[in-house]
């Protein structure tokens, strides 16, 4: 278990982690996200005694990581994949990190093997591509059988069988009772992963909670339907206090019902649905609506008024505060047009 109270880190005026508290439990896989700059790869360093909090504390089964003896034993991180002596081959990197920890040169063919990596075990670090030096880096922190793991974007480089594997494996490990710690800017994949989510922004906690309390308590979730007897469809479920509103294309769309009981009351006075479907956010625009004003690094694009999903030729990730879409591209328009 991983405990952090009151966690703060300053570099100079820059408050980098401020005062953030919250426990990784074990049995889940805990999600670590937030925009660039949040503090998240200042806190998961704490967390290993690579930099020191100004303030605060984290604790590692009850210890600080240098009060540990032999810490691979305990916990293991992947935090930067190319943190390896490039001239040591595959094997000699682990053995090397074994050899400092009490672990037995047994273990190294063990962890090689798990992460496809014993044919390639005696060849040097430095002509390894992005994925291979991933899996490297990941059976280090295999490599102690430790009973927390803590990853840092472990996905990195790897092609869709490799991420297919990672994801399974931290799922297993969870799964034995181990803590394991993720961060990722890949929403997607931490859907499919995580089971807990720790959100931070500018350095301050914005939420800790279960991944589908943190969809549901951040993002809009409706029921869409369609029917060729849109008009009495929408007159009925008036009539029950179900209040549906027209979105365009012959669409309904209902807030705060359950579709059970709106095909219940569709059936009732045998009315024909084309569609039934409730509709949830995925995690990345749950992400996108909880950390809009914390987001420090902001992409713009100056080729013309935005689009639905953002500025024009942009991707909507692209988060503007201080303002509406259009309002912050007119305010560029109109110092483009005044030379400012």
């Amino acid at each position: 278990m991983i405990e952090l109270e009151g966690l703060t880190k300053r570099y100079g005026e820059k408050v980098a982690v401020n005062h953030l508290t919250f426990t990784v439990r074990p049995g889940v896989v805990t999600g670590f996200l937030g925009p660039n700059g949040a503090g998240k790869s200042t806190t998961m360093r704490m967390l290993l005694g690579l930099d020191h909090p100004t303030a605060g504390d984290v604790r590692i089964d009850g210890r600080h990581y240098e009060q540990i003896r032999h810490p691979l034993k305990y916990i293991g991180a992947l935090l930067d994949a190319k943190a390896m002596h490039g001239g040591r081959s595959a094997f000699n990197h682990l053995l090397c990190l074994a050899q400092s920890n009490g672990i037995p040169k047994s273990r190294v063919a063990e962890v090689l093997d798990t992460v496809g990596l014993t044919a390639v075990a005696r060849k040097k670090a430095k002509g390894f591509s992005l994925g291979m030096g991933q899996r490297l880096g990941i059976a280090g922190a295999l490599l102690g059988d430790p009973q927390i793991l803590m990853f840092d974007e472990p996905v990195n480089g790897l092609d869709p069988e490799g991420i297919h594997w990672i994801r399974n494996l931290m799922k297993g490990l969870a799964a034995q009772g181990r803590t394991v710690f993720v961060s990722s800017h890949l929403m997607s994949e931490m859907a499919l992963t995580a089971d807990h989510l720790v959100v931070i922004g500018q350095g301050r906690l914005l939420a800790d909670t279960s991944m589908a309390d943190f969809i549901r308590e951040n993002s809009r979730s409706y029921v869409r339907l369609r029917s060729p007897q849109q008009e009495r469809l929408r007159d009925v479920l008036g009539q029950a206090g179900v209040p549906a509103v027209e979105a365009g294309s012959g669409i309904l769309e209902v807030d705060g019902a359950r579709s059970e009981l709106i095909g219940e009351l569709a059936a009732e006075h045998h009315l024909v649905l084309h569609e039934l479907s409730p509709q949830q956010a995925s995690l990345e625009e749950a992400f996108m609506q909880l950390t809009a004003e914390s987001v420090e690094y902001h992409a713009h694009s100056d080729t013309g008024p935005p689009d639905t999903n953002g500025w024009a030729g942009g991707t909507g990730t692209e988060a503007v505060s201080g303002g509406g879409w259009g309002e912050q591209w007119a305010r560029e328009q109109r110092k483009r047009k005044a030379g400012g």
